[in-house]
């Protein structure tokens, strides 16, 4: 009996989740469905609860390291204690709002480098190890997103990399503890001035703040410093708006500000 407790404790024999997305693919600001399906192990278990939560790698700066951790946001209790018979079956249906903040995976149909997003599903059982799953999501632009990074691919800018960093932006209202960074090596008419561009999409409801980092280039006497600038985009209009010309005129005039160029 003892023994027997001892390999219920460590999860042995014990009840299993598994989460099935009716569809992966979603928005800022949309919603992903989906059913949570619990299978009782060789003994009945006491079940704590169920949550969801949407998770993120992230870089996080400590003093002069930077290192890599999973963040947990977006959490959604779906369900709470009850008992569970061994060998039985309890599905639970659920709806999961993404949030407006959360970062892109997917631009043209192609996963960015750099950046992911899982739906972690955790069973808690008392006196046991947890039962836990993870389904990875797919978040695409808003059009309004979509209708930058195309400005920035048709002025010539080629995608390098996207990650997530923990902290806030200066002046910019965040409901996320993190934000993504979208880079760009630059073309050849801003190559001289500018090493690299991050773009970063902190987006509402109606509208969304567009903050971009140029990090200039460091000469043989000089350090290479960033600068940061940012506009908002309202969803409504975003069509009216010659964005390659108007990017190339806010990169100019940002440029010859910071003397970039």
């Amino acid at each position: 009996m003892v023994f027997k407790k001892l390999m219920q404790a460590m999860g042995v024999g014990g009840p299993k989740v598994e989460t099935v997305l009716h569809n992966p693919n979603t928005t800022p600001g949309g919603t992903v469905t989906g059913e949570v399906t619990i299978v009782g192990g060789e003994h009945d278990s006491d079940i704590l609860g169920v949550k969801l939560a949407l998770k993120t790698r992230v870089e996080v700066e400590s003093g002069d390291n930077e290192y890599a951790s999973d963040l947990e946001y977006a959490k959604l209790p779906i369900a709470g204690a009850f008992k569970l018979d061994d060998e039985a079956r309890y599905s639970i249906p659920f709806q999961l709002p993404i949030p407006w903040e959360a970062p892109l995976t997917h631009f043209y149909g192609r996963q960015l480098h750099g950046t992911t997003v899982g739906l972690a599903t955790e069973l808690e059982v008392a006196r046991a190890v947890d039962a836990t799953d993870l389904d990875p999501i797919a978040v695409h632009p808003l059009p309004a997103q979509e209708r930058i990074l195309t400005a920035f691919a048709n002025l010539g800018f080629q995608f390098r990399n996207a990650d997530c960093e923990k902290g806030r932006i200066w002046g910019v209202h965040q409901e996320l503890p993190f934000y993504q960074e979208i880079e760009y090596y630059p073309p050849g008419q801003y190559a001289r001035g500018i090493k690299q561009l991050e773009v970063t999409f902190v987006s509402y409801p109606q509208s969304m703040e567009v903050v971009l980092e140029l990090d200039k280039r460091g000469g043989a006497f000089t350090e290479g410093r960033d600068a940061f600038s940012r506009f908002t985009v309202d969803y409504a209009t975003v069509e009216q708006t010659n964005w390659e010309q108007r990017l190339d005129e806010f990169l100019q005039k940002a440029g010859r500000r910071r003397g970039l160029f």
